[in-house]
């Protein structure tokens, strides 16, 4: 077996969780910290509940709340100036994946200098990061405990994949009560995300058994918890489980990394600032049909994670099921069927196309994919 290597933070999790942000950041040696947030997490209480734990610790603290969907980097450069303006040395972040994104790329400024853009790619910063205390508040992007940052170049209109060892808090808070404030769109688009890092991380070519354990829980549970989770704000066991498995899925996506379907999507998300969530499930079944050849065995073992009786089945066949439940999933709770549905066009496509064949996690898709297979694979995402 060769040498692999799996990176984590510290992990709090339960119900009651959030209340340990101040306490938290203080056991890393913070005097103050900078939370970072958004509106939305704010007028859902949960930003009091995070000043109050900071207060109760006798920790102080500022807070930086201009984040948005699809973050940008001039949030970032505004964010630094704010961090060091009021001389903080810790970041907090609370939120789904936007708000954290943004929350690492201020810690990364504050200490590397510089402008986002100069660490795109892997592997680009130098110095260490201030602590950072993470606290997501979706059942979707796993940034709570993974070394990726996402974040919008505005010239260029694209997103930048920024993958490092230093982006990894330092802790990571997952209460799953955050998410009973979630809106049905918003808890199935995150959803799907959370699948689309389980099975494309456990298709990846950096997989390793280490990160086979995370993805398969991972997919297991969303096969199974979902549905519900979406059904119902107040089902506290479907929250429970979609909170450990976006936890799980984050573990091994930040190790084993992603593929095509993260990659077109950044793509898209970049240039057109649609909700990265929809966009993967619309994605999702069309890359996994295209990789299916590429690891045969592995898609039927999702396949029978998914609880898919696939004894009567060839690896192909179970493959090819595995497909099929996922779109039937992703109608059962209401995401946007084709890329048509969200706006995109058949005059955006080569644009698309080239954007995705230079972000890092097209790298790691297990089967190579040319500027003409991805035209035709949004050509019937259409």
């Amino acid at each position: 077996m060769s040498i692999t290597k799996f990176v984590m933070p510290e992990v709090i999790f339960g119900k009651g969780s959030i209340e340990q942000a101040g306490e938290a950041c203080l056991r890393l040696g913070a005097k103050k910290t900078l939370i970072v947030s958004d509106s939305g997490v704010a007028n859902a209480g949960w930003l009091d509940i995070v000043m109050e734990a900071c207060q109760n610790a006798g920790l102080a603290f500022a807070t930086f709340i201009e984040t948005t969907t699809n973050p940008k980097d001039r949030e970032i450069e505004a964010g630094c100036l704010f961090f060091n303006n009021h001389e903080c040395d810790a970041i907090i972040g609370v939120g789904g994946g936007s708000a954290l994104d943004v929350a690492k790329g201020i810690a990364l400024l504050a200490t590397n200098g510089g402008t986002i853009s100069d660490y795109e790619g892997v592997d680009k910063v130098h110095s260490p990061l201030p602590p950072m205390v993470m606290i997501m508040t979706t059942a979707g992007s796993g940034s709570e405990v993974s070394q990726f940052s996402v974040i919008v170049d505005s010239f260029r209109e694209k997103k930048m994949t920024i993958i490092s060892k230093s982006l990894v808090p330092d802790i990571a808070i997952v209460d799953p009560a955050t998410l009973t404030t979630l809106e049905a769109d918003l808890t199935a688009a995150t959803g799907m995300d959370v699948l689309t890092h389980a099975i494309e991380s456990y298709v990846s070519i950096a997989a390793t058994p280490l990160t086979d354990v995370q993805a398969t829980n991972a997919l297991s549970i969303v096969s199974r918890y979902l549905r519900p989770s979406v059904a119902s704000k107040h089902n506290e066991e479907a929250k429970e489980a979609m909170a450990m498995a976006s936890l799980q899925a984050g573990l091994a996506f930040s190790n084993a990394i992603l593929g095509a379907a993260h990659a077109i999507s950044h793509a898209i998300g970049g240039k057109y600032l649609l909700p990265h969530g929809e966009i993967n499930a619309i994605l999702l079944p069309h890359v996994m049909d295209f990789n299916r050849i590429a690891a045969p065995k592995r898609f039927s073992q999702i396949a029978e994670i998914m609880g898919i009786d696939t004894r009567a089945l060839t690896e192909q066949q179970a493959g090819t099921a595995a497909v099929h439940f996922v779109r039937d999933l992703s109608q059962d709770i209401g995401t946007p069927r084709s890329l048509g549905d969200v706006g995109i066009t058949k005059d955006m496509i080569d644009t698309i196309g080239m954007t995705a064949l230079e972000d890092a996690c097209m790298i790691t898709n297990p089967r190579d994919m040319s500027l003409e297979q991805i035209r035709q694979l949004l050509l019937t995402a259409l």
